[in-house]
C-alpha cells in the first residue's frame, strides 16, 4: 500500500498486487541534494517491502534520482543514466528528481529510459511501476513520461529515512516560492508545500522505535514551513523537541530571513536541537544580493551569525556562497571576501555560479570568466579550512559526546559532536560495537588530512 501528503493528509491508494515485485532487485543512483537522498531512501524502504532487494548491478529495476541545479548536475545526471543502463542490461529503468521535471522529454529520449517520473508523480512510484509491468515491457525501452506544470505540483511525499546511515533524514517541507534570478529549484521542485506537525512527529517517533538517535531535518526552504497548514517552523521544532528517544536534531539549510531570532534563542536552550546551522549568505555584497532577489541584506545575515555565537559560542555555522554569479564585478567579489573573513563562521560551501535556462539572471549583463570563477572559489575555499581548522582546534583537549557510525571493515569509524565537529576513531572489532551510540570522548589533535580530531576513549 502506499501513501502520500496533499495539503497536509495522508491518502491511501488502492491495494497494489506485490506479487509482481517478489523475487526482483533494485539498483538505486542519488545525486543532489540531502533531500534527494532522503527520498531516494524512502524509494528502496517502500520497495524492500515489496519484496525488492537491493543490489548493485543486474539489478531487474534501476532508480536515478536527479539534480539539474547547475550546468554541472545535468552533465552528471546523463552520465549516470547512461551508467546505469549499461551496467543493468534488460533492467527497468526510472528517472526522476529535478532534472526529470524540467526536462521530462529530453529525459525519456535517453536510450534505455522506461519511465520519467515528475515531482507531482513520484509520491506515486510503486503505482506506475505497477502498472508500466502489468503492460509488460518489450524489448524496446518504454520512453513514458508523466509530469505536471510547476503550478500543478501539489503532492507531498513522506520521507523519513536513513538508508545505511546511523543519522535519519525527515522531510519537513518541499518547494519554494522564492524564484531567485539564478535558480530553477521552484521550477523543479513547485511552490512550497508541508504536511502538519502530527504527521512529522508520528515519523520521528517511529525513527526513535527504530533505534534512531539523529534526525536531520531536509527540505527546499524549511523555514517556510507550515504555508500548508497554517502551523509554523518553531512550532514544529518544540514539537519534535518533546519525542523521547531522540537524541539530537539538526536543522538543514535554512534562509536567514526565516531563522527567527526566537528559532535561535530556543535551540540555544533545547533538550535535542543541536548547537549546528547551515545559512545560505550567497554573496557579501548588498548590490549582488539584490540583483540575485535575495530577501536579506548582509547587515541581517551578520545580526543571526553574531546571536548565534551570543547564546551559543560553540555553534558550528556552515555558510553557503555563490561565486562569480552574473553582475558581481571584482569589487564586489572583494565586499563579499571581506564581509565572510569578518564573520565568526565554522565552514563556507562554494559554488561557482552556472547559467540555467530560463532564469532572470540571464538577463544581467556583467558576466564573470570561468577563469576569475576558479580563482575566486579558491580564496574562499581556503577560506573556509582556515576557518575550519581554528574551529576544530580550539576544542582539541576538550570532552564531547559523539555520535559514532559504523565504517566499513578496517576503515576508520567517524562520528560528530553536538556541534558537528567530525571524530576520528581507529578501526577495531572493539570498536564496532559503538555503532548508533553516544559516547563521551576527550578529543585529541588532528587526523592525518586534518579532517577529523582523534577520539580518546
Amino acid at each position: 500500500m502506499v501513501f502520500l501528503v496533499e495539503a497536509g493528509v495522508y491518502v491511501r491508494y488502492e491495494m497494489i498486487d506485490t506479487s509482481a515485485f517478489q523475487g526482483k532487485s533494485a539498483a538505486y543512483f542519488t545525486l543532489g541534494c540531502k533531500l534527494n537522498f532522503s527520498e531516494t531512501s524512502t524509494f528502496g524502504r517502500l520497495l524492500g517491502e515489496m519484496g525488492v532487494r537491493t543490489v548493485d548491478k543486474d539489478a531487474d529495476i534501476c532508480i536515478i534520482n536527479t539534480c539539474s541545479v547547475t550546468e554541472v548536475a545535468d552533465h552528471k545526471c546523463r552520465q549516470a543514466i547512461h551508467r546505469m543502463v549499461r551496467n543493468n542490461p534488460g533492467a527497468f529503468v526510472v528517472v526522476t528528481g529535478c532534472c526529470a521535471q524540467l526536462k521530462p522529454e529530453t529525459v525519456a529520449r535517453i536510450d534505455g529510459v522506461d519511465l520519467v517520473l515528475g515531482a507531482n508523480e513520484k509520491a506515486n512510484l510503486i503505482q506506475f511501476l505497477s502498472e508500466a509491468w502489468s503492460g509488460g515491457k518489450q524489448d524496446a525501452s518504454l520512453h513514458i513520461h508523466h509530469t505536471v506544470k510547476t503550478k500543478d505540483i501539489k503532492t507531498f511525499a513522506p520521507s523519513c529515512s536513513r538508508g545505511n546511515r546511523t543519522r535519519y533524514f525527515l522531510k519537513v517541507q518541499d518547494g519554494c516560492d522564492y524564484f531567485c534570478t539564478y535558480c530553477t529549484i521552484p521550477y523543479a521542485r513547485g511552490f512550497s508545500r508541508n504536511p502538519g506537525i502530527e504527521s512529522l512527529v508520528a515519523q520521528a517517533r517511529q525513527a526513535a522505535d527504530e533505534g534512531g538517535k539523529e534526525i536531520v531535518l531536509t527540505g527546499v526552504n524549511i523555514g517556510d514551513f507550515g504555508k500548508t497548514t497554517g502551523e509554523s517552523f518553531i512550532d514544529l521544532v518544540k514539537a519534535l523537541d518533546g519525542v523521547e528517544g531522540i537524541s539530537r536534531y539538526r536543522i538543514s539549510s535554512i534562509e536567514p530571513d526565516l531563522l527567527d531570532d526566537g528559532l535561535i534563542e530556543y535551540c540555544a536552550g533545547s533538550r535535542a536541537f543541536m548547537p549546528h546551522f547551515h545559512i545560505p549568505l550567497q554573496s557579501g555584497s548588498d548590490e549582488v544580493l539584490r540583483l540575485m532577489h535575495r530577501r536579506y541584506d548582509s547587515k541581517l545575515f551578520a545580526h543571526k551569525i553574531e546571536l548565534i555565537k551570543k547564546v551559543m559560542p560553540d555553534a558550528f555555522i556552515g555558510v553557503d556562497v555563490m561565486v562569480g554569479t552574473r553582475g558581481e564585478k571584482p569589487e564586489l567579489f572583494e565586499e563579499t571576501y571581506g564581509f565572510l573573513k569578518s564573520l565568526d563562521v565554522t565552514q563556507l560551501h562554494v559554488f561557482p555560479y552556472s547559467e540555467r535556462p530560463g532564469t532572470a539572471a540571464l538577463k544581467i549583463p556583467y558576466v564573470v570568466s570561468e577563469q576569475d570563477k576558479k580563482a575566486r572559489s579558491k580564496r574562499l575555499l581556503d577560506l573556509s579550512d582556515e576557518k575550519t581548522e581554528a574551529f576544530y582546534a580550539r576544542h582539541v583537549g576538550s570532552e564531547a559526546e559523539v555520535l559514532f557510525e559504523k565504517a566499513t571493515r578496517g576503515r576508520a569509524m567517524h562520528g560528530f559532536t553536538r556541534n558537528y565537529i567530525r571524530v576520528e576513531l581507529p578501526s577495531s572489532p572493539a570498536n564496532e560495537s559503538l555503532d548508533n551510540q553516544i559516547v563521551k570522548v576527550k578529543l585529541g589533535g588532528f587526523n592525518h588530512d586534518k579532517t577529523a580530531l582523534k577520539a580518546i576513549l
